[in-house]
């Protein structure tokens, strides 16, 4: 094992710490906000003008409260002489505390791994976070994953520390640990409501009670306060979970009446997208396509390798929690009809440590084949070192090519720079582009004119930016709203936005027009922006026709019309 002083190690987390903090950072605001987190920033707003209010009550409190400070320090900066020379824009300020907690997840992933598998192993899955071009696309947007991650490791680096100070010492010594799990749990369902995940831990906990040696055990009574414990943090950290109105939006959000479209591009087909259609939405290996052509080519080498270890019990007992969270994780999400990428998040440090027990196997092998070949000892130890600085500078290196883009980011597996945007374009272009579309709109557009998108709640924001709050802004997937569209206006046709309730208008629109002007995103073209002339008008009020009325959809099932907010 390679040993590292503990100044050496404390300064590598905090290099790791800091470079993670400035890939997350650095020009933050360079896309536009999503329609996701234009929710946020509404909810932020009647959380400044009205106090604690119920909007946006489908999801917990704890980030939205972080981004309230956050908005509120940016607008304050912003009134200051300086800020009005170096000034902070809402999507800045709107994902900064993600993109802190982004940052600050690397040391957490190191005590986890640490705890289960080593301090060397730990160092490679904390640089592999640090560097990864999809973990820091994650943490640039103001959505929930991050935090829930975040809180989800803090309680495992408790849990986990509880069993060894039980093992070791005494199970009394091991009760602290106990209740800052429990506190730790609390925060994390008051980042998002996902218990499910809690499986994972106490499914790891319950695989040693069987053991007559194990001394690790809580016992009833402890078992009970444990979820008191939980709960008690819960409702501090989420007091909106009380009210009758956040209920209202939860169940609203249960039976997916909030989600506005009706289904998702995945590698250039569309599946429908609701989470009861289970086998018959997203295909089940969607996350699996994720890993493959989404992880620095070296970092999916090296989970390849270390996947198989994981099942050698010369790994160690920390072996079946890394595969309770893979499996338990897939078998709550591979299998839902509705799938983001975003999911992913929490999945992610699971694959990298098994990628970082791949690196430093691989490592192990390559120095002792040299070490026998030269007769030496000096490959032990340096070529080890090697190897993973190795893995963890391609890392670097493909989040540095990405960059400020990062989820596009596609390895050579998965066909590089050619593909990216291919496989998963909603996730991918995530209404980056619409701040850029509605400017030039703006620009072009006369007095009153309609601008039909499949996000007309963003667009109308940005018109409002553009000092254009004339523009009527119109769901591009109501039939009703196309039929009112005349000469003059406008329709966004939005990579990542391709539904089977707007495919007919599109491919008219296609066919009888040619885009009035493109916007990019990096080097790839993101949105084509349509001005109806009189053919292409009459050509969309014909597809219009042709299309159910709104809040049907194109497959069997309902397409409500609300908020897209998984």
């Amino acid at each position: 094992m390679v040993t590292v002083g503990r100044r050496l190690l404390v300064a590598t987390l905090a290099v790791l710490v800091l470079a993670g903090f400035g890939l997350r950072v650095s020009n933050l605001g360079a896309e536009g906000l999503s329609e996701d987190e234009l929710n946020k920033l509404q909810a932020v707003s009647d959380y400044r003008e009205h106090g604690l209010t119920s909007a946006n009550g489908e999801h917990p409190l704890l980030m939205k409260a972080l981004l309230t400070v956050s908005l509120v320090v940016a607008d304050k900066w912003n009134s200051t002489s300086l800020g009005r020379h170096h000034n902070i824009s809402p999507e800045t300020a709107l994902r900064f505390p993600s993109a802190v907690f982004g940052a600050f997840t690397a040391i957490l992933i190191y005590l986890l791994a640490t705890e289960l598998f080593g301090a060397e192993v730990g160092l490679i899955a904390a640089a592999l976070w640090t560097f990864d071009p999809s973990a820091i696309g994650f943490n640039r947007i103001a959505k929930e994953d991050t935090f829930l991650l975040f809180f989800f490791l803090l309680a495992n680096v408790f849990w986990l520390r509880g069993q060894r100070v039980a093992e070791s010492q005494s199970n009394q010594r091991a009760i602290k640990y106990y209740w800052a799990t429990a506190a730790a749990f609390g925060a994390m369902l008051a980042s998002k409501y996902l218990p499910q995940i809690i499986t994972i831990t106490i499914g790891y906990y319950w695989a040693f009670q069987a053991i007559p040696e194990t001394r690790w055990r809580l016992g009833k009574r402890r078992m009970f306060m444990f979820f008191v414990i939980m709960g008690i943090v819960f409702l501090a950290l989420n007091p909106p979970i009380l009210w009758p109105a956040t209920w209202r939006q939860m169940g609203l959000m249960a039976g997916q009446k909030l989600v506005s479209h009706d289904g998702y591009e995945f590698m250039g087909r569309l599946y429908s997208h609701r989470m009861t259609d289970w086998l018959n939405g997203t295909p089940w290996y969607f996350y699996h396509v994720f890993v493959a052509v989404k992880l620095p080519l070296l970092t999916f080498a090296g989970f390849l390798v270390g996947l198989p270890l994981l099942f050698r019990r010369k790994l160690g007992d920390g072996r079946y929690f890394i595969m309770l969270w893979l499996f338990l994780w897939m078998m709550i999400f591979s299998f839902a009809g509705g799938k983001f990428t975003r999911y992913f998040t929490v999945a992610l440090p699971a694959v990298l440590i098994t990628s970082a027990i791949g690196v430093q196997f691989a490592g192990n092998w390559i120095a002792q084949g040299l070490s026998r070949l030269l007769s030496t000892e000096w490959p032990r130890s340096y070529v080890r070192v090697a190897l993973a600085l190795l893995v963890v500078l391609t890392s670097l290196k493909a989040a540095a090519d990405s960059s400020p883009h990062f989820r596009l980011y596609t390895n050579p597996l998965g066909g590089g720079v050619a593909k990216e945007g291919y496989y998963f374009p909603h996730d991918e272009f995530y209404d980056a582009s619409m701040r850029d579309v509605m400017f030039e709109i703006a620009k072009r557009a006369r007095p009153g004119a309609r601008v039909a998108s499949e996000s007309p709640t963003l667009a109308s924001y940005y018109a409002q930016r553009a000092s254009r709050p004339d523009l009527v802004c119109v769901f591009l997937s109501d039939p009703n709203a196309l039929k009112q569209l005349s000469e003059g206006d406008f329709i966004i046709d939005a990579r990542g936005r391709r539904y089977f309730s707007n495919e007919l208008v599109t491919s008219a629109l296609r066919q009888s027009s040619t885009p009035a002007f493109h916007v990019f995103l990096g080097p790839l073209p993101s949105a084509s922006v349509y001005i109806l002339d009189k053919n292409s008008q009459q050509a969309v009020v014909d597809a219009a026709q042709r299309l159910l009325p709104l809040g049907q959809s194109s497959y069997p099932g309902e397409l409500p019309i609300g908020r897209s907010s998984r």
